[in-house]
Parts: structure tokens; sequence; C-alpha cells
């Protein structure tokens, strides 16, 4: 998720407003690409646009929130996805809620594949296939707490029925071990979306770790988390999608920050994995910004040999 420039203040010591939205956006009108990733039988770019943003959902404070939702209007959105669509950003991650959004924004020209989070209602998933969803992961929340329980088998009957629908099946998820239990079942899935962040400790957990939790007991981003996540991104064939690669904004105050955390996870992940990416753009031209990072370092990307 970027916040890039909620203070202004942050924005001009990262050195990265390149000036409004309308003026970059009028300066470079053509339509390019990005590499190409496979998410079962389509081709989706590397770099998807998240939901957090759009939803005032920064996992920074109520008052980016508040930014949030007072700027991302649903005419401010629909500017927004048709901007990611012209740097060559040709997917959007979102969930049921803003289904009838992305159908309203096709109907109006917006051509993106949309896949979503969900879990519990089955009735959802024939939702979502209906309203043009191509693929969609058990909700991450959900896979987690689940797992937490032992309870995670519960999960694969939801799978099944994304399966049963003919879409392309995922598991989300904030923990390398979720992923690694699910390849020893072999359960029939596409593809990850995975958080390179395990952001969901609780304090007893962060205590072990830290010695300490802090107050409050919330969101906790730490810098050894990306290297467990990408190996365990390493070692399934199958494409996973990092997230929150900018720890849900924490790495977005300086543009040198942001350029590290894509290097990095492109370094890290395989060629047939992408990045999701949450866009707040009322300072900089941010889908221009994560796209040229995306063509830049998408070639650092291999397979490990271990």
């Amino acid at each position: 998720m970027r916040t890039m420039g909620v203070l202004p203040v942050a924005a001009a010591a990262g050195g990265a407003v390149i000036g409004s939205q309308a003026d970059t956006h009028a300066a470079n009108p053509d339509k390019q690409n990005l590499p190409q990733i496979p998410l079962g039988p389509h081709s989706v770019s590397r770099l998807i646009c998240g939901a957090n943003c759009f939803n005032a959902g920064s996992h920074l404070s109520v008052f980016v929130n508040r930014a949030m939702r007072e700027y991302y209007t649903d005419e401010q959105i629909f500017r927004t996805l048709s901007r990611c669509e012209e740097v060559g950003i040709d997917c959007w991650q979102d969930g049921l809620g803003n289904l009838e959004r992305y159908r309203r924004f096709t109907e109006r020209g917006l051509n993106m594949s949309y896949i979503s989070l969900a879990a519990g209602d089955p009735a959802n998933i024939q939702r979502l296939k209906q309203g043009g969803c191509i693929a969609i992961a058990h909700h991450g929340e959900v896979t987690d707490q689940m797992f937490k329980r032992d309870e995670l088998d519960r999960a694969h009957d939801f799978l099944k029925r994304i399966r049963d629908a003919g879409l392309v099946v995922g598991v989300s998820t904030h923990m390398p071990d979720v992923v690694d239990a699910v390849e020893s079942k072999g359960w029939d899935v596409d593809f990850y979306m995975t958080c390179v962040y395990e952001r969901h400790r609780t304090k007893a957990e962060l205590e072990r770790l830290l010695g300490q939790a802090p107050i409050p007991v919330g969101e906790v981003y730490l810098p050894n988390d990306p290297p467990r996540m990408f190996r365990a991104m390493q070692q399934t064939p199958r494409t996973c999608l990092a997230f929150k690669i900018l720890a849900a904004g924490r790495l977005s105050d300086r543009s040198h920050w942001v350029e590290n955390a894509f290097r990095e996870t492109f370094a890290a992940i395989k060629p047939n994995d992408g990045v999701i990416v949450g866009i707040y753009d009322r300072y900089s031209d941010q889908p221009a910004e994560d796209a040229e990072y995306t063509r830049q370092f998408s070639h650092l990307s291999h397979r490990s040999r271990t």
C-alpha cells in the first residue's frame, strides 16, 4: 500500500512529488505495457493494483483512513484505475464490496481483470463470477485464523467450490507456514497471495520475539519477515502475488525506500510471481512510478535452486 505524500512535508522530503496528477496524466497519454505473469489460463501484469487505499484501509491510522476516504470518491477511483491501465497495470485486486463498481467502470471502458478475496458464504463465489471476477483467493485473515486454530482443512471445501465455478483458485495468507502447509497437503490451487510481513502477531508472540509488545498491540512490521515469505514463495512452482511490500506505507516516506522495496522484492521472487501494491496518488503519479520500478527490476527475478 502506497501512502507517499499523505503529508506534504513527507513527500517533499522524499523528493517524490513529480507534479499534479492532471499534469502527469496529460504528459503521458499513450498506453504502455508491463511484464506479464500467468494466473491460471489468464495473463496479468506483474504489478497489480491493490484495494486498501480505495477502501480507506491504510493500516496506519484513522487520520490517514479519513484522508483516503475523502480523496477516493467514485470518480477518483475511476481516474486512478484508468491511469493504472495507461501505464500497463491491467489487474485490480479487491473484494465483493467493489464488484458493482468494477462492473460500472468496465461499462465506461475500463479494461482490467478483477481478482478477489472471499471466504465464508459460498454464494459469494457465484456473485463474483457473475460480476466478471477471474480469480478468488481464500481471505488471508480467515486463512490465518484457521491455521492458528489447527482448522486449515476447513478452507479446502471453499477452494473446491471456487474450482467448480470455473475460476482461478488461490489462498491468501500473511504466514509462510500456511504456504508450506497447503503445499504439503497437495491442494488444487493455482496461486497464493502472500503478505511479506507477518503483521498480526499476538501480544504473547511479540513478547517472545522482542521481549516486549508495543503500545497498543497492533500491526508490527519486522525486517526479517520478508526473507521468510520469499523463501516460501520460492518453494512452490505456483504463481505468488506478494503484497504489503512497502510495509503498509511505512516505507513510502522516501523515494529510495520505495525503490529499494521494489528492487529487493523482484530480486527475491520467481519470474512467474507478481506484486500487489495499493495506490494513493493524491500527491504524485504513483501508478507510473510503480510501473517504472516494475519494468526496471522485473528482470532480477529468478528461481532459487535450493
